[in-house]
């Protein structure tokens, strides 16, 4: 089973670079300019593991 994705949104500065690596799991809310987590379970695990590795501020985070 996948763990879920979660972005700490006080943390999140809208950089988009989660959403343009995997969009199918991530998203920029047009009413925050954060990102938010559209699909918290699946999606391709390489570009999830990609997005998290390329965000500047480590916002972020799966469970364990």
């Amino acid at each position: 089973m996948a763990r879920k994705v979660s972005i700490a949104d006080e943390e999140c500065i809208g950089c988009e670079s989660c959403q343009k690596i995997c969009p199918e799991v991530f998203q920029i809310d047009e009413a925050t300019g954060k990102a938010k987590v559209i699909k918290a379970e699946g999606g391709p695990e390489g570009l999830i593991e990609e997005a998290i590795a390329t965000c500047p501020v480590t916002c972020i985070h799966r469970e364990e």
